[in-house]
């Protein structure tokens, strides 16, 4: 399959702020994308994230592709589970009466269809065959009261979502009336009103753990430092017996978890377990970009840095939102915790030996035009930056349940 085109992703929130589903599109610098592409990017993601072995690798999140009617009849939408899919069409093409045939036999079976460019009069019962979602576009300024119009339009069997969302304040409005809302740069900005500043008590400790690995500390030390939070070490116990690491006997002792593991896996451990640590209320949808981010930064390194620097990468992917985790600037961050100096570079100013590979992680989820110049820089082709995309993805998945 020839690719020249980049997958961007945008996280869908529901009410209390967790993603339950992502929308994917090809990057296109500002052109409309022709209808046959739009297809290739439903097979595309069906054999990547619709496993032959482990089935659907995204959990419980739904999937928004862009859909025309023609392609509603390929043999690509028989690779993706039709409780996980939702294919997004302009309403215009239900005047056509083939198209609409063609939209409720899809709906017949199972898979979701949102409408867009919808007008809030044509929101009727009439609509239950052809959609499981509407998507409302809100326009000027008040968008309080265009969510309220719609919402009070609503049939029951509808979902609603609203975009684009690009403040807390409109967000609470969608949230108050039960839409979900598609957030673009929202998650990434820190929500007003959260006091929370700095570490809590489990933060210092995992921090001083981390600390403690990367001066590679002998084993006792590590526990003494555990045994001083028991939640962290049931957390250690438990994500050791659960990923399988004891092979084939419970694990027990602080000190046979961490020999079993290794130290640059529990490394990779406490990082995401200082972040998902943190108290503040917009976590589950920053935790879950945090976790992409880290592990994309640190596949897409992996094409072109040597193997061992892997941890690193996804150190810095990981790390590039914790400021936001914490409630911090970045620069007080890195005050709180040594790290090698590419890093934090890295984390800086996206230069040094890591940097580039976390800007294009971003730009993947940022729908930025710059996927393509920064991929390019780094030798990296399209199908590279696109599987390494859909592979972080899952993996996020498998990790943050």
């Amino acid at each position: 399959m020839h690719h020249t085109n980049y997958i961007v992703r945008e996280p869908l929130l529901d009410p209390a702020q967790r993603v339950i589903g992502y929308e994917l599109l090809w990057q296109r610098s500002g052109q409309a994308t022709p209808d046959a592409d739009l297809e290739q990017l439903v097979a595309f993601v069906a054999e990547y994230v619709n496993h032959d072995e482990h089935g659907w690798l995204l959990r419980d999140k739904k999937l928004f592709l862009d859909a025309v009617p023609a392609m509603l009849s390929t043999d690509a939408l028989f690779n993706l589970p039709p409780e996980h899919t939702v294919l997004s069409l302009q309403a215009r093409h239900l005047t056509d009466r083939d198209a609409r045939a063609v939209v409720q036999a899809v709906r017949a079976g199972g898979v979701g269809i949102s409408l867009r460019g919808l007008d809030v009069k044509h929101l009727t019962p009439a609509l239950a065959p052809y959609a499981s979602h509407v998507e409302m576009r809100f326009a000027g300024i008040n968008v309080a009261e265009q969510a309220r119009t719609y919402a009070a339009a609503r049939q029951s069997a509808l979902r609603m979502v609203g975009r684009p969302v690009t403040n807390w304040i409109d967000y609470d409005a969608c949230a108050a009336l039960g839409l979900d809302a598609f957030v673009g740069k929202l998650h990434l900005t820190p929500r007003p009103g959260n006091p929370v500043k700095g570490l809590n008590p489990a933060q210092t400790i995992i921090l001083q753990l981390m600390q403690m690995v990367q001066n590679n500390d002998d084993i006792p030390k590590l526990e003494s430092v555990l045994k001083r939070d028991p939640a962290l070490t049931y957390k250690l116990l438990r994500n050791i017996n659960s990923a399988g690491f004891g092979a084939g006997r419970e694990v027990q002792s602080i000190r046979q978890a961490i020999s079993l593991m290794g130290y640059a896996p529990l490394y990779r451990w406490l990082t995401m377990l200082l972040a998902s640590a943190s108290a503040s209320g917009y976590s589950p949808v920053l935790m879950e970009t945090a976790v992409v981010r880290g592990r994309l930064t640190e596949l897409l390194g992996l094409h072109t840095l040597p193997k061992g620097e892997g941890e690193h990468l996804f150190v810095a992917g990981m790390f590039s939102l914790l400021d936001r985790l914490l409630g911090l600037p970045m620069k007080d961050v890195l005050e709180t915790i040594p790290l090698p100096p590419e890093v934090v570079r890295a984390l800086m100013a996206r230069e040094g030996m890591y940097g580039p590979y976390l800007a294009l992680a971003e730009a993947c989820e940022l729908s930025s035009n710059l996927v393509g110049a920064l991929a390019g820089s780094l030798g990296l082709t399209p199908l590279e930056v696109n599987k390494a995309h859909l592979s972080a993805l899952a993996w996020a998945q498998a990790v943050t349940q």
